[in-house]
């Protein structure tokens, strides 16, 4: 049963917040043979844990365009109305995050501004173990197709009929039967069969996690993902609603962690008891029950404006807020739902925003995954006699300052000084 605890127990309340915390080093210890086998041995490394780990079957991880588009042919009309929906509005939102090319006058004799390029090949990670995620294909792949990279991959352990029809109808052609750690490497490295990656993206278990914490560096990755987490926060309101938004992210994971911040110690028994009676024909309750045992509570603090301060403090991956007037002061949060209407699993699927997240506190230093992701800004500055004249002073004194006297010459020799 879900705890109430006060916010005046801070010992209690620093647990709660501490049990998300996941332990990569033991994952470290195990995917790092792997990822070495396949930096060495390439796709034959890469066929061989395939088919330990991920099912395989055949000679390659390439799942061949016939198969593509026999799963495409095989979706049913209502998934295909509910992909085209979900599309229109991912891609909407990737476009509107896009940033733009400019040029402009600063200065006497300065003109600065940006160029944006797409990155050439990115990769994404869908996870395909307990709950297959056709719904992060397109989380993935919109943002990327918006920013115009040239080359996407997606790579997910299993054959799912919906995972393999969506990346059809987002016309992605490569498509690999892989997982974990040997997926990441390959991505990373490269191999005979699979295209190098400038960034790895996406969710996946802890082994995912670890691989993608061990190769940061050799390819650029999203963040390293830890389990779900959600945090509400109400002073009133329709204690089944909120229940059923702590559920629907108790039932991904029993690592989940679920949380209402609350002023009123009646909302926290109600949605207690709520909770309780849409577990007993949850059909994910097996899940959900150990997650919210385990790792969830109702904390009652004095005031919202505490409740405020302790989703700062824990830097929710998703955080759920009755009105605009908190917006302002929230800070640190991977995606923020606001008011009754504004169901989490909305943003799950088809609102627009993306639903792959930071978590563990990694929304105190970024937000969730983007078009900018997939985007390199590169500043570009034209620099007139006048210009360089005028900030010929500052430079060559902070050249010298810093010991650079090649730095300070080569602008004095432009201005025969």
């Amino acid at each position: 049963m879900l705890k109430i605890l006060k916010s005046s127990n801070s010992e209690a309340v620093d647990r709660l917040f501490g049990r998300r915390a996941t332990r990569l080093d033991q994952a470290e210890a195990v995917v790092r043979p792997i990822i070495e086998d396949v930096r060495l041995r390439g796709d034959a490394a890469l066929v061989e844990h395939a088919r330990k780990l991920d099912g395989l079957e055949g000679d390659s991880v390439r799942v061949g365009r016939d198969d593509i588009r026999r799963a495409e042919k095989a979706l049913s009309a209502d998934f295909r109305s509910a992909i085209a929906t979900a599309r229109e509005q991912v891609s909407a939102f990737a476009e509107l995050q896009k940033p733009r090319s400019w040029r402009k006058q600063v200065g006497d004799g300065v003109e600065l501004g940006q160029i944006v390029r797409p990155l050439d090949s990115v990769a994404a990670y869908v996870p395909g173990g307990r709950y297959p995620l056709p719904s992060t294909v397109m989380m993935t792949v919109l943002p990327a197709q918006a920013a115009g990279v040239r080359t996407i991959s997606v790579a997910s352990p299993g054959r799912n009929l919906e995972t393999l029809g969506t990346a059809a109808l987002l016309e992605v052609d490569n498509v690999f039967q892989m997982g974990g750690a040997q997926a990441i490497a390959a991505f990373a490295f490269g191999t005979e069969t699979v295209p190098k990656a400038q960034r790895i993206v996406g969710p996946g278990n802890i082994y995912v996690a670890a691989a993608k914490k061990l190769l940061a560096g050799e390819v650029g990755i999203d963040f390293v993902a830890g389990p779900t987490e959600i945090v509400v926060i109400a002073g009133e309101g329709d204690p089944r609603r909120i229940a059923a938004d702590m559920l629907a992210q108790a039932e991904h994971d029993t690592d989940a962690a679920a949380i209402l911040l609350t002023n009123s110690s009646e909302l926290a028994e109600q949605v207690c008891v709520e909770v309780e009676s849409q577990l007993v024909d949850l059909p994910t309750a097996d899940v959900a029950r150990v997650a919210i045992d385990n790792n969830s509570a109702l904390v009652v603090t004095e005031t919202l404006d505490e409740a405020v301060e302790l989703s700062n403090r824990f830097a929710p991956e998703h955080l759920v807020i009755p009105d605009d007037s908190m917006l302002d002061s929230i800070d640190n949060a991977g995606s923020v739902f606001v008011g009754e209407w504004s169901a989490e699993a909305a943003g799950d699927y088809a609102s627009g925003p993306n639903h792959v997240l930071p978590t563990g506190g990694a929304a105190g230093l970024r937000g969730g995954l983007s078009v900018v992701d997939f985007l390199k800004v590169i500043s570009v500055q034209r620099v007139s006699r006048e210009g360089l004249k005028r900030l010929a002073p500052a430079i060559t004194t902070l050249a010298r300052a810093e010991g650079l006297e090649a730095h300070a010459r080569s602008i004095e020799v432009r201005l025969d000084v």
